[in-house]
């Protein structure tokens, strides 16, 4: 039987369970706000009415945002992006971090000291444009891929854990016939499932959110992200809003309600695909962060 709870610990629990709650009120309120004004009349919504629950349920914002062209080619582009960029940026991480972390590869903390020199000192935006530019990735999709490959961050994340794996595993492999390529592939990322886990929702919530990369080093906007089409919606709901008693229905809808119905079509997705991964979210970033 546990210890009995003193007056001052059930005090300090009810605190802190308010606290808590206060927390998570804050933080869901935005959501569930963004997603009632969606569904709400667009003059109910520019009276203020709407603080919690919808007010005059209309689905119209939906409607339109559902018939537009450029949405669903932005979509397309944007699972491309988060496909790929995924892809090349967890494949690239490991083939980095897993060197970084033998002890016996050359050059291997001079390499690390680099690596942590670019997350203090991050290139300026000009030469990295013009860098873009030399290489001829201008208006193409891998602008918004090579860039970005490997995040020193993250890369810090998956040596620490490569770090932590027992040396006789590698070196059993090693007895085995494995050469470098094939203790790596064959060995090392079976057994990072947490860590491989934990970058493919770092990097895929990255490139789902993506809009600044774009806005640099594409023209054409037949391939922008998602991010790059709700700004284009926002910003020309923005020059609406001032004239919303001189516009039609039909224009008032799309500038009170379309923006809110946009955010919610443009965040849902990736809202769905934590909670496959949140079990191996704490595991995957304690043991990437902490040795010993």
């Amino acid at each position: 039987m546990g210890a009995r709870e003193t007056k001052g610990e059930r005090v300090f629990y009810i605190i802190n369970d308010i606290l808590i709650a206060l927390v998570v009120a804050c933080t869901l309120y935005p959501f569930v706000y963004i997603l009632s004004a969606s569904f709400s009349d667009p003059y109910a919504i520019a009276r203020g009415d709407v603080i919690l629950l919808p007010k005059g349920f209309n689905d119209g914002a939906y409607a339109e945002v559902f018939q537009s062209d450029s949405l669903w080619n932005s979509y397309k582009n944007t699972l491309w992006y988060v496909v790929v960029g995924t892809f090349v940026n967890v494949l690239m991480t490991t083939i980095m971090a897993y060197p970084l972390s033998r002890k016996n590869f050359s050059g291997r903390k001079f390499i690390n000291f680099f690596v942590a020199f670019t997350m203090f000192f991050t290139p300026p935006l000009v030469p990295t444009f013009l860098v873009v530019k030399g290489v001829g990735l201008m208006d193409n999709k891998w602008a918004m891929v090579i860039p970005t490959a490997i995040d020193a961050f993250y890369l810090i994340i998956m040596r620490s854990f490569f770090e932590a794996l027992p040396d006789s595993i590698i070196e059993a492999a090693r007895i085995d016939g494995c050469n470098d390529i094939q203790v790596l592939f064959r060995i090392v990322i079976r057994l990072s499932g947490p860590v491989m886990a934990v970058m493919v929702l770092f990097y895929a919530v990255y490139h789902w959110n993506s809009y600044f990369s774009a806005l640099l080093y594409l023209n054409d906007e037949a391939k922008y992200p998602l991010q790059m089409e709700l700004r284009k919606i926002l910003l020309a709901v923005g020059g609406a809003n001032g004239m919303t008693n001189q516009v039609s229905d039909r224009k008032d809808l799309i500038s009170l309600s379309v923006r809110y119905a946009t955010i919610i079509v443009s965040t849902v997705p990736i809202l769905c695909v934590y909670p496959f991964l949140q079990k191996y979210f704490v595991k995957g970033i304690m043991v990437g962060s902490v040795k010993g």
